[in-house]
This record gives C-alpha cells, structure tokens and sequence, in this order.
C-alpha cells in the first residue's frame, strides 16, 4: 500500500488510556513500560556533562544511540493498539507518542509506507523541540542539526515498524537558525550514504574499547563464578556474592560442606558447581534425596546391601557412597535421615568407610560429603531427632542459601536466562519482560523461591503473544491492580477502574451479559474472595454490609427464578 498520509493524526485517546500514573508509590506506566517525567534541565545538565566530557561527536552519537532504543520500544506498541487500523494509522502511534511524551510537536507532511515491498519515505516537521531548547541555551545557535535523541527515536521506531533498517536525516534544525526542524527518512538502501548512516548507529571507538575492557571482565569473572554442567549460578547480588564466595573457598578443599537455606533456592546447583570447581570435577557426582526414601530401604542405598541382606535382595548391590567413589556425594534433605542411618554417616564421614548391610566387611571409601538441608538442625537435635554428634561434625562449613526475597537483584538476570531457556525449549520467541512485569517480581514474596519463578517463566513464556514480552498478568494472573490515575483530553489527571470503560464493554457485549448478570458475577466473586465474610466482601466493592445483603439477595432471587 501507498499512499500520503491523512493531513491530521488520528485521535490519540487509546494511547492516552495507557498513560497511568500510580501516585500512591510514585510511578507512571506507558502499557507495562515504566516511564519517568523527567525536568529537563536534568537532561539538559547531563548533556551537557557528556559534552564536554566526551565531545560533540561521540555525544551525537551516543544520544541517537539511546533515542533509537526508546524508538524501537514504543513500535511494539503500534500493532499492540491499532492491529486493527490502517497502516497508516498505526504508523502514526510513533509521532504520536513522541508528543505525548513531550519531545516535540510532530507535524507529518509526507509518508508514504510499503511494508510488502519494503519502501518508506517520511518527512516530517519538528516544532519545539526539547534539544533545540536545550542545546540553544547552553551553546549558542548552531550551524549543524541538534536534534540527536529525536532522530535517533523516529528511525528506531520507524526500522521497527517496517522490519528493515530506516534511518532519518535532519534536513533542517530551528537551532540553525530555520523556523522548524524537519527530518526525512528512507528505507536504509535508498541512502547514497548508508552506510556512514548506518556508521552513527553502531558502537563508535571509544564505546569499542569500553565493551573490549568488559568483555576482558566477563571473561575473568567467568572463571571465577561458580558453575556447574548446566553453567554459571546467576546472581549478582552482595546475598548471592556471599554465599558464592564461601563456595569458590571450599572448592579446592576437601571439608564437608552443609548448605542450608529454604526450599527451591537452589542447593543441588550450589553443591554441583562446588564438585566443578573442585578436583573431583571428573569423578561423580551423585545426588541422593534422604527424604524420598522409605526409612526402611536408605541404609541399603546408601550403603549397599549383599546378597540375602533382606528379602529380594537376590545380588549385591553397591550403595551411593561406593557409587561416588573419588568424587562428591551430595545428601539432600539430610534433617529427614533416620537416626540409625545418622550413626552409620558418621562413621563414614570420620573414617572414610562403609560397611554393605548384610556384611562385616568394611570398604574405604574417597567421598567428599555435601549435605544440603532447610531443616534446622540445633532444633532437630533439640527434640531428638538428629545427632548432636553429627551435626558438629557436618557444620564444619555451613553455606547458606539466601531465600530469593534476600536476592531482589538477581531476579531479573535470573528471569531473563529463564526466559531463553524456556523459549528454546518451547520453540517460541519472547524478545522480554515489560517494565511492569519486572516490577511485580520484584516486589513478590517468592515463598517458592527459585523453583517457583522457574514455574512462572515458563507459564509466562507459553502464555505470552508471540514476539511480544511477558507482562505482568501472564506471571500473576491474579494479582489485584490498583485503579490507576490517567490522563484525559485535558491533560489532567483522572482515576479511572483498572479496566477500561471501552475494553469492559467489549467484553461484556463478547460475552452477551446483562447487567443484571454483571452486578451477580461482581457480587459472588467478591463474596467468595472474601471466604464468605460479607462485611470485608462490601469494603471491596464500597458497599455497606446492608447494600450487600440486599444485593446478595437479589442474586439469590434471580437463581430461583
């Protein structure tokens, strides 16, 4: 399709709709993307630092750099809110949303858009311009275009949008001295000049060097981070950092390890990456869990039993310990071991020999012990359900396993290798999480700690939109939203119900309910989420308790009817 564009943008209120700001903890969301309201003279100050720290050319560029990021996010929202519209409609979210945004006034005077064939020729005009303002007042009038965050937004956006690369040039900039700025933008081949175009978009010298210096950081803490057959353990903050410091320690030592912690954070990870670091790296490593085991039948598979030890022993049979012979043997759920089994480990542990049920032959045994437990086991041993004797001799060198809400950092680098594994897994593309969707992880408790999250990724990965992030309502479908404060075609700021009117009524019309069945639907939701307490079910609808026994009543009278 071609065709110029209509000689004014659609109406902007669905995209208004999706402004919101949180005033009660202090954030604005833009569809799942946290945003700021930033004073500009804050930008202006940091502009200005990074010139004169850096100069003109690699602030120009680096600033296209950062619009061109900011652009490419906001076209996802394009076919988000106007799937349904015309190309050009939809293409007009960009200029758009670059006013609502407050970067400039955007007049379109050309646009002309096939995606099919892959062409795009865009002019449009700038009127006030945030950078001209600011670079103005802080240098003077200008002989070249200024306007470097703003281009770089309009050819993210619009490379984005068409799927191929589509850069603009500033032909004309109000800090030169013309009445307006103007940008003109084409499909990347169609530039005689694409590719020093293309030149300002990628990582200049200086930036090189700083990836180069990173890189050469990676690779040094690559050797260090703890890692196991399955790759590093992720984590990067000062809980985890503890925890893999006391790790990297022990590695090269032979002591018993204890890893203690709740359920779900990760102690077989910790404990495999302990046996990869240390020099038993290329000898086995077994994992039992003492609590999957029938108390009856541990001894055996720990130990090893001959032939005829108990019925339907019909051969001899080689325990764990033998199994693990010259490498580590990791003793899950230890605090669940039965007490005869406890005085048996003992002995292993402190004079390296085993004893097969059924025999009076003892077998040395090299074994290094990690044993892993969220038990606590001064109070197991309290209630005489653990060795006094062989906790000391176990609590050596404890670790423990920080709970996931003690870890806020490495969520989201822990969520994001998630994402990819369970992408790859499922075969789809998930290119992220929105901002909103990071928050929300952030805040939660996670009582399941790391196992927990792995659930959610992988429903938030099978639930997202193909090639659309997770949002928040994939990870925590019933998490309640508070009602959001949004802007209205004044520009003021109005609380609106966390569904918005036109999105509540085409669902109430999809699904044919009257407001009779409605009101009944909220009041019964409401009733049950409340476990049946009729005066905290009225609060959350603001209701009286009365108000809503007459309304319940009504509900029940229209069930009989």
């Amino acid at each position: 399709m071609t065709a110029p564009i209509p000689p004014s943008l659609p109406s902007d209120a669905d995209l208004r709709r999706m402004v919101h700001f949180s005033a009660g903890d202090g954030r604005i969301w833009l569809a799942g993307q946290r945003m700021l309201l930033i004073h500009m003279a804050g930008l202006s100050a940091l502009r200005r630092e990074i010139m004169g720290t850096i100069g003109p050319e690699h602030t120009r560029r680096m600033l296209m750099r950062a619009g061109y990021a900011s652009g490419e996010r906001d076209a996802a929202l394009a076919r988000q809110v106007r799937g349904d519209a015309s190309v050009l409609d939809m293409f007009a979210v960009g200029p758009q949303m670059h006013m609502l945004e407050g970067a400039a006034q955007v007049t379109p005077e050309v646009c002309e858009i096939d995606i099919a064939a892959g062409r795009f020729h865009g002019i449009f005009r700038w009127d006030h311009s945030w950078e001209v303002e600011a670079h103005v007042r802080d240098f003077g009038p200008q002989e070249a275009p200024v306007c470097w965050m703003l281009l770089g937004y309009a050819s993210g956006y619009t490379s984005a949008f068409m799927g191929q690369p589509t850069l603009y040039k500033e032909v004309a900039c109000a800090a030169c001295g013309e009445p307006a700025c103007r940008i003109e933008g084409r499909v990347l081949a169609d530039w005689p000049d694409a590719e020093a175009m293309a030149a300002d978009y990628a990582a200049d010298s200086m930036i090189v060097r700083l990836e180069d210096l990173q890189a050469q950081v990676d690779t040094l803490r690559s050797t260090l981070q703890p890692a196991d057959e399955l790759g590093e353990l992720i984590g990067r903050s000062k809980a985890f950092d503890a925890a893999a410091r006391l790790l990297r320690k022990a590695a090269a030592t032979q002591v018993t390890v204890l890893l203690t912690g709740e359920t779900g954070v990760g102690k077989e990870r910790f404990a495999r990456a302990l046996h990869a670091m240390s020099p038993r790296a290329g000898k086995p490593f077994v994992a039992v869990n003492c609590a999957a085991l029938p108390a009856e039948l541990i001894e055996s598979e720990l130990f090893g039993a001959e032939k005829g030890a108990f019925t339907g022993a019909g051969a001899a049979r080689p325990g764990r310990f033998e199994r693990a012979d010259g490498g580590t043997l990791m003793l899950d759920e230890l605090g669940e071991m039965p007490l005869t089994a406890q005085a048996k480990l003992l002995r292993v542990l402190q004079h390296g020999e085993i004893e097969r049920l059924g025999s009076t032959q003892t077998r040395k045994v090299d074994v290094r012990v990690v044993a892993a437990t969220n038990v606590d086991l001064e109070a197991a041993v309290a209630s005489g359900r653990f060795r006094s004797d062989l906790m000391y001799r176990l609590n050596v060198y404890p670790i423990r396993i920080p709970p996931l809400r003690e870890r806020v950092d490495d969520i989201e680098p822990l969520a994001s290798h998630l994402l990819n594994r369970f992408g790859a897994l499922h075969g789809k593309s998930v290119p992220g999480f929105t901002d909103r969707a990071l928050d929300a992880m952030r805040g939660y408790p996670w009582p399941g700690n790391v196992r927990e999250l792995e659930n959610l990724i992988e429903r938030g990965v099978i639930l997202a939109s193909p090639g659309e992030p997770v949002d928040v309502h994939e990870l925590f479908p019933t998490l309640q939203e508070r009602a959001p404060v949004t802007v209205n075609a004044a520009g003021e700021l109005t609380r609106s119900a966390p569904s918005s009117g036109p999105a509540l009524y085409d669902e109430v019309l999809a699904r044919n309910l009257s407001l009779d069945q409605l009101e009944d639907a909220l009041i019964q939701e409401a009733v049950e989420r409340a476990g049946g307490n009729l005066a905290a079910a009225a609060r959350a609808l603001g209701l009286t308790r009365p108000q809503l026994s007459y309304r319940l009543q009504r509900v029940h009278d229209r069930a009989k009817a």
